[in-house]
């Protein structure tokens, strides 16, 4: 039996296949389809999977103003943001958010699920989110994806 057969395989940068995939996010609940977009964005589906690698595929969502939170999340839960003076905190629901940045909920969510630092970075630039059903990206062929 050849001894090179049994290595474990890790992925190099110039390597990485990527894939385009599209998600539909009308009536999906935000936590859930995000943790999945996250899992897709670091490549966790491959059998190739290497954490210290980006090697997960672009993502497409398209209706990202109709996501929707279970329970009362749309008027109780808060996104703080603070402007950098003294006193400058400010605080935001999702149903204000939702008139100024629908896509914001969305890149926030899968965000907070991705790595900290440069490697999480550059996993959420494969991220396109956009508030309507019109996406620029026919041309790479995404395919869609089910939750």
């Amino acid at each position: 039996m050849d001894v090179n057969s049994f290595k474990t395989m890790s992925a190099k940068p110039a390597e990485v296949e990527r894939a385009w995939h599209i998600v539909d996010a009308e009536n999906q609940i935000v936590g859930r389809l995000s943790s999945q977009i996250a899992a897709i964005l670091r490549g966790k589906h491959k059998p190739s999977f290497t954490p210290h690698v980006d090697c997960g595929d672009f993502v497409i969502v398209i209706n990202a103003d109709k996501v929707r939170f279970t329970g009362d999340k749309e008027n109780d839960k808060e996104y703080f943001r603070h402007t950098g003076y003294p006193g400058g905190g400010r605080v935001r629901t999702p149903a204000e958010v939702r008139v100024k940045k629908p896509t914001f909920m969305v890149q926030n969510a899968v965000k907070g699920m991705l790595p900290k630092g440069v490697l999480g970075r550059q996993m959420l630039t494969k991220l396109k989110v956009y508030a309507g059903s019109e996406h620029p990206h026919g041309a790479q062929q995404p395919t869609p994806l089910e939750f």
